[in-house]
């Protein structure tokens, strides 16, 4: 047992014999004559990575077992993993995998300028919520570069700098990388104690936290069960004590909430208290990815309306009732609104379609799905039921080709809207065959979903949702209205 964990589990049970909540363990360390050093120690976990077995390793013509990760060989040369690495070699093309829907320790998590959250492990990332993994080298290769002296990634984190953009830090052993645009600054990387003086090197997590959330503007270091909070303007540290939390390897702040992300698990924590409500831990791979083969067993419903996974698509079902779309599920608003939404399997409610709808809208009490440029239409009832002389091609249906990334219809009007990437195309529905009659473009590159309600439109752009009064203003408005919260605002969720 490493001293950290000791040093944590004292401080736990001496909490917890004390019967008072984490704030001044340190002054109680003090009065009992403890010392303990940031520097005297490092975790187990420093410099490499935990392998899961259980992933087929595949070759050339037989198979293997190890390491957790999947792996295919060229004709020639070999490959070795050494502590959750993997070491390529110039004799051979090597060409590996790791999927997350097992359970991932990450090493850290981080939003890029995009805000879109980087996952990493080993020399390993994922980009979004859903996709295969990529090597790390393909967007920030100096890291890779200086994984055999650093080790691997310690912790990430993202801020706001002097001019006005976002910059994403990379923490290696006792080193700094800033990067902007997945481009190295110059002059990096540098020294841990240049950047976050006070703060001890090789910290398990760490996380911004802007002023109003804390008191100032901060990051939030993890060390075991300590913690540490560095103001960046002052350079003021403030270190504290959570025992009654995980010892974090990732954090994350996502839709300005607090994320401690643990083995595959994470936990939700007040940034300055530290505070958990809630129950908690629950399963990344029910909320941070798109994992189709898990979680047969658990809350669909809990699950499908609190993920941070962006939606594949929604509208009204024709009976005034929502129905949102996410890979195998989706949920449906219930008639009164009283009952809230509840989750389905697609395949069950739409046997033909199976998962992964890519469109949907309504029109004359019909359910429009659109999948792999085909349209699906369902008569809408307490069972759906497809419309016969259905699917029909895309071409045949709209008198366009996929793929659409949404579409709307809003009340009574015959006008469909179609948005494919930053362009919206209006469809008369009322005439055959159907053409386009009129086309805008978008103050958005890329949604995911557009509905219309009796409130207006809305547009689902990753984990929120933008409205508008009329199509015409989505259309020509150049400013981008409040944004809302999907999971908070409209699923109820508290995470």
């Amino acid at each position: 047992m490493n001293t950290m964990l000791i040093h944590c589990l004292f401080l736990g049970l001496a909490l917890a014999l004390s019967h008072s909540a984490p704030p001044n363990l340190d002054m109680m360390m003090a009065d009992m004559g403890h010392d303990h050093s940031h520097d005297g120690h490092d975790h187990a976990h420093d410099g490499h990575d935990h392998a899961h077995d259980g992933h087929d390793h595949a070759s050339q013509g037989h198979a293997h077992v190890h390491d957790g990760q999947d792996h295919v060989h060229g004709v020639t040369g070999h490959d070795h993993v050494h502590d959750g690495h993997v070491h390529h070699h110039a004799d051979h093309e090597h060409v590996a995998q790791i999927d997350r829907c097992e359970a991932v320790e990450f090493d850290a998590i981080v939003p890029d300028a995009s805000g879109v959250p980087l996952f990493f492990k080993g020399d390993f990332m994922w980009r979004g919520f859903h996709g295969p993994s990529e090597l790390i080298n393909g967007s920030y290769k100096e890291l890779i570069e200086q994984h055999a002296e650093l080790g691997k990634i310690n912790a990430a984190l993202s801020m706001i700098a002097e001019d006005s953009d976002k910059h994403v830090f990379f923490l290696l052993n006792d080193k700094v990388f800033s990067y902007h645009d997945q481009t190295l600054e110059a002059g990096n990387p540098k020294a841990f104690s240049e950047v976050f003086p006070g703060i001890p090197k090789h910290v398990d997590a760490a996380v911004e936290c802007p002023k109003g959330e804390c008191v100032r503007d901060t990051v939030i270091f993890f060390k075991g069960c300590e913690v540490f909070h560095y103001e960046t303007q002052t350079k003021k540290v403030k270190s504290s004590h959570w025992t009654h939390m995980p010892n974090c390897t990732s954090a994350l702040r996502w839709q300005n909430n607090y994320y401690c992300f643990h083995g595959n698990q994470f936990t939700k924590f007040h940034p300055v208290t530290g505070s958990v409500t809630g129950t908690y831990p629950k399963d990344a791979r029910d909320y941070f990815m798109k994992c189709p083969n898990f979680g047969l067993l658990s809350n669909h419903t809990e699950r499908e309306r609190c993920s941070h996974v962006p939606l594949d698509a929604i509208a009204s079902d024709g009976l005034e009732r929502a129905v949102a779309f996410r890979g195998n599920y989706f949920l449906r608003e219930d008639e009164t609104h009283r009952d809230g939404w509840h989750a389905s399997l697609v395949s069950e409610a739409f046997k033909e379609v199976q998962s992964d709808a890519e469109a949907v809208f309504s029109h004359a009490r019909l359910l429009y799905i659109v999948k792999d440029n085909k349209v699906f239409a369902y008569k809408s009832g307490e069972q759906y039921q497809l419309v016969e002389g259905y699917p029909k091609t895309l071409q045949e249906e709209l008198g366009m080709e996929g793929p659409l990334d949404a579409t709307f219809v809003c009340g009574d009007y015959s006008i469909l809207h179609v948005i494919k990437g930053q362009q919206m195309f209006d469809i008369e529905l009322s005439v055959s065959p159907r053409a386009v009659v009129h086309e805008a473009r978008l103050p958005f590159p890329k949604v995911d979903g557009a509905m219309c309600g009796p409130n207006g439109i809305r547009v689902f752009v990753g984990a929120e949702y933008f409205e508008y009064k009329t199509p015409k203003l989505l259309a020509y408005s150049r400013m981008r209205p409040q944004a809302h919260k999907i999971t908070l605002e409209m699923f109820g969720c508290d995470h």
